[in-house]
């Protein structure tokens, strides 16, 4: 009876044919954008899979066995054949089809993408999406996304970055806090205010409140308060909404609660600050028809949005 074909398994056949072109997992890494553990695994999950030894190991290097290079020979072809049809399907296919996987942070999926999910699904009835929302880091070759969507340029060059918008900054507070504790009229008197600070789950260090100053130069303020937040954004708004203090957020995120009149927004001289956020996929895979029409549609979907919520 034959296996089979986890589709997963894929990309770890192409990882495992660049660490047999360079002979190193830690240059796979490298050209890859994954950890180089996380290539050990793949491999040794791919060895345990096909029952041989596919790679000699030294401390320095790594090169091929005997089935190994057979196996090379074979995936190598295989690929080929692949990228081949995957040219000739994305050149003309006119309904992208098939199952797209998508990584979002919390904020950006809760608050941007999901209400625009339902015109993308009906604009692409054979697209299947599934959807992993979640602010970890993902490996794009072990958990077989085909598109992350993030915060912040990436700093590896080996992935593609198309930039969805620069998502505005605001200070909100509940009308009630805004009524007891008139907002600061300068940022040295921000620190004496009861203030919401989020802690980077990646670093452990406080978020910095970003400003503009009276000249319009750029200000990055680290802010110390005994209110503090990890991991999730949301949770200090809703901090803010209950009146427990100055928060900073985008617009994006802040605008329901803004227009039922659960927040007012504060310090608006000082405002005019913003974080990109960006679409991510990796560049050794070919751009699939159901990949460009989901970030086309979510280009064009973020600009309208924008457009509308400015006064």
């Amino acid at each position: 009876m034959s296996r089979a074909f986890d589709p997963v398994q894929l990309g770890t056949i192409e990882l495992f044919c660049k660490a047999a072109e360079l002979g190193s997992f830690t240059a796979t890494a490298q050209v890859l954008g994954v950890t180089p553990a996380s290539v050990s695994r793949s491999i040794q999950r791919l060895e345990a899979r096909l029952g041989v030894k596919l790679f000699h190991r030294t401390t320095r290097s790594v090169r091929l066995t005997h089935d190994g290079e057979l196996y090379r020979d074979q995936c190598q072809q295989a690929l080929e054949q692949i990228a081949e049809a995957e040219r000739a399907i994305t050149g003309r296919q006119r309904h992208p089809k098939g199952v797209l996987r998508i990584s979002v942070g919390t904020v950006y999926a809760h608050h941007r993408l999901v209400p625009l999910l339902p015109g993308f699904m009906a604009a692409y009835p054979e697209v299947e999406l599934e959807l992993n929302v979640s602010n970890r880091n993902i490996d794009f070759v072990e958990d077989g996304y085909d598109l992350a969507i993030r915060l912040g340029e990436p700093r590896d060059s080996r992935v593609i970055a198309r930039k969805l918008e620069d998502a505005s900054l605001g200070v909100f507070c509940a009308p009630a806090y805004a009524a007891r504790r008139p907002a600061p009229t300068t940022l040295a008197t921000l620190p004496q205010h009861d203030l919401i600070q989020f802690i980077t789950p990646s670093t452990g260090r406080p978020f910095p409140w970003q400003f503009v100053d009276e000249q319009g130069a750029p200000v990055d303020l680290q802010v110390h308060s005994r209110q503090r937040v990890l991991d999730d954004v949301l949770a200090g708004l809703g901090w803010a909404v209950a009146g427990g203090g100055l928060f900073q957020i985008y617009h994006f995120v802040a605008q329901e609660a803004l227009l039922q009149g659960k927040l007012v927004e504060v310090m608006t001289p000082f405002a005019g600050r913003s974080r990109p956020f960006y679409a991510l996929y990796p560049q050794h895979r070919h751009l699939s028809a159901r990949v460009r029409a989901f970030v086309d549609y979510l280009l064009a979907a973020v600009r309208t949005e924008s457009r509308r919520a400015q006064p």
